[in-house]
Formats: C-alpha cells, structure tokens, sequence
C-alpha cells in the first residue's frame, strides 16, 4: 500500500468530492491479488456516490486505460530530474509545477524549460544509464492485471519519449501506445528544440490523443489516470478520470475535482 496516498476521482459528467475513503471493490473480474495491485496503486478519496459508482464501473469494464507517466507512473518528473542532472535544477523546478498547475500553457511552459536546461543528446542518454526513472509502487502488478484483462494501456506524457520508451519497456507496454514529445539535437549532438507538431506538446494534448485512439481503435471506454492539469482536462474525451496523488498533490487538480 502507499501510506501518503492522496488522490481523487472524477466521472467527467459530474462533480467529485473528497471523501477518504477507497476506491475500488473487488468484482467478479477481479481475483483478490488482482484487486490488491489495483487499489494499492490507484487508491482515492469518494467522490460523490453516484459519481463513484460510475466510476468504478467504467474502471472495471474500460476497453483502455491511458497513464500519465511523470509522477504517475514512475515518482518524478523527467524534466526536473533532467534539469538537475544539467545543473539547473532550482530554476526549472518551481516553473514545472506552475505548469502542472495550470497556471500557464502547457507549450509556454515546456518551451522555457527546455530553453534554460539546453541538454546535449549525450546528458539525457546519461541520465537514463545513471539515474533510470523509478516506478511508482504497485503500477507494474497493475499494468500486468490490465494487460491478462486485455485491457489496452497507453502511455501518454508531455514528458519525453527517450525517457517514456525506457518506462514503456520495463512495463511491457508496446512502444506504440506511447505518445510523449521527442526532442531534437543537431548532428554533434547539442540541443535544438524540441517537436512541436506533437500532441502532446500542447495543453489539451492528451485529449486529442485519447479522442483519436478511440476513433482509430472504436475505443467506447477509456479512463484517464494521471496528477496534472493536463491529465484532468483530458476528460472528455475520456470517459472517466481517476486523480492520482500518491507522488504529488495538485492544488488545482484536486480543487476542480472537489
């Protein structure tokens, strides 16, 4: 179990409430082990009864369900930890969870980031060898429960695919249901930006990803987990959102879900 859990749940038709209380319930599609990964990594405060009913519902019968990976999936975020592992730490931290908050644009954000870090090629390369992400407890026993369910997992991050695909990889999730931000280097190896036709480069980006995955694989039921801003407002098009907050809490996130 995560002991300084805290999260929230919202069915995207209806306001949540935090009430702490558990999530989940075991259910004829769920063994007892398979109901344990799945509440010890996604355990969360009642919403609203009707709210929470739906919810769990749509958790158990979901056709996909799509994970943020920056403190969701594993406990940091790659952008920070790249900006410490350049030496910049302090300067891009507090502008990350600005970000994260909602309080600027998602490209506006990521665009000053990167600006300020600059990393080479060789520095991220490094930094997956030295300091590999580490996963969240309890999310590798639940991607393998989802998966023998034949339950669709994506990963979708506005983090960086180099990072992501290393995630993808340790959970067994194809690389193409990942959908994150590739960044861009000149020939000798120094940076040059990064690809802003991505998606995911953009604040609604992760709805747009959602919504085309349902269109392209008749998705009828998707559920959104994720910490952020950008997770929360990915609802509709997803059908339900769970809040996590086992790593990190929101302010706004868990404001607009209360």
């Amino acid at each position: 179990m995560i002991p300084t859990y805290r999260g929230c749940v919202s069915c995207c038709t209806r306001t949540a409430r935090f009430v702490p209380q558990h999530f989940m319930r075991p259910s004829r599609c769920y063994t007892g082990s398979q109901y344990r990964s799945t509440v010890s990594f996604c355990r969360h405060f009642h919403p609203n009864m009707s709210t929470l009913l739906e919810t769990k519902e749509m958790f158990r019968n979901a056709d996909a369900v799509c994970f943020d990976v920056d403190s969701t999936v594993i406990k940091e975020e790659g952008i920070d930890e790249l900006a410490k592992f350049c030496g910049v730490g302090d300067a891009v931290t507090e502008m990350t969870r600005r970000a994260m908050g909602g309080s600027m644009t998602f490209k506006t954000a990521l665009t000053e980031r990167l600006a300020i870090i600059r990393p080479s090629r060789e520095q991220v390369n490094k930094l997956i060898t030295d300091h590999p992400p580490q996963l969240t407890e309890g999310i590798q026993e639940l991607v393998e429960r989802l998966q023998q369910r034949n339950v669709k997992v994506f990963l979708i991050s506005g983090g960086f695919r180099c990072i992501v695909e290393h995630v993808a990889t340790q959970l067994k999730i194809p690389l193409d249901h990942v959908f994150a931000n590739r960044l861009k280097f000149y020939f000798n190896g120094e940076y040059a930006g990064f690809d802003e036709g991505q998606l995911t480069a953009e604040s609604g980006g992760k709805g747009k990803v959602i919504g085309l995955l349902k269109e392209k694989l008749a998705l009828k039921k998707v559920v959104m987990i994720g910490d952020g801003a950008t997770d929360l407002e990915a609802c509709p098009p997803a059908n339900a959102f769970i809040g996590f907050g086992g790593n990190v809490v929101r302010q706004q996130v868990k404001e607009k879900s209360t």
